[in-house]
């Protein structure tokens, strides 16, 4: 049973996703928490958490795992300098220990329109920290998968996606069909080393991957 560290497990997103691994059958999730308060939440439910601060010193977070996603994020209404220091000064921190450590994969959730950020007026810093959080994991030698999805809603699973490379306008899709995307790329049987694009649509979301 290979662990796998969820950096930013106490967000909305991040839950989902160790819940998704807590029923797997091949992957043990590791909450990190930022928090000590946060961890019981966790612990109640025999998941294992560890504490890590984005901010600071971060090698000993992945001391311990095989794989890690990143789901973390610095939030809506966030400065622009807190913006580059988690989503793109401490995704590459994190990715550099991650390589150091021999991490067998790395998958990051970043965002529709980071890989042209310059097309965007209104988050175009947060856009841009995630595109050269993205190029460091694509340059670090790691295996890795880049999941960008569209605007993010609380809606119900539909289970099925879209993706493209790149699609020429927005879309929505529910956190619960990212995280099962992001519970199903930790595994090398989809997406090695691919970046993407993905909004709600009409394919099952393991076909849609299978597919890439």
């Amino acid at each position: 049973m290979e662990k796998v560290l969820i950096v930013g497990a106490n967000g909305t997103t991040g839950k989902q996703i160790v819940m998704k691994l807590k029923d797997s059958s091949n992957f043990e999730p590791v909450a990190m928490v930022r928090k000590e308060d946060q961890k019981a939440q966790f612990e109640t439910e025999n998941i294992q958490t560890i504490l890590g601060d984005l901010e600071k010193d971060l090698t000993h977070v992945v001391k311990d795992v095989n794989r890690v996603v990143f789901a973390a994020g610095s939030g809506g209404g966030t400065s622009d300098e807190k913006t580059i220091v988690i989503d793109q000064e401490s995704a590459k921190r994190l990715i550099d220990v991650s390589k150091l450590s021999g991490i067998k994969k790395f998958v990051m959730l970043s965002s529709i329109g980071a890989g042209h950020p310059e097309d965007s007026d209104s988050l175009q810093v947060y856009l841009k920290a995630k595109h050269l959080a993205d190029e460091h994991l694509k340059a670090s030698g790691l295996t890795y998968t880049i999941v960008r999805p569209g605007t993010l809603k609380n809606d119900d699973a539909v289970g099925k996606i879209e993706t493209k490379d790149q699609f020429e306008k927005g879309g929505k899709i529910s956190r619960a069909d990212v995280a099962e995307t992001l519970a199903t790329v930790v595994s090398d049987d989809y997406a090695q080393n691919a970046i993407f694009e993905m909004i709600e649509g009409e394919t099952p979301i393991k076909d849609a991957l299978k597919a890439l």
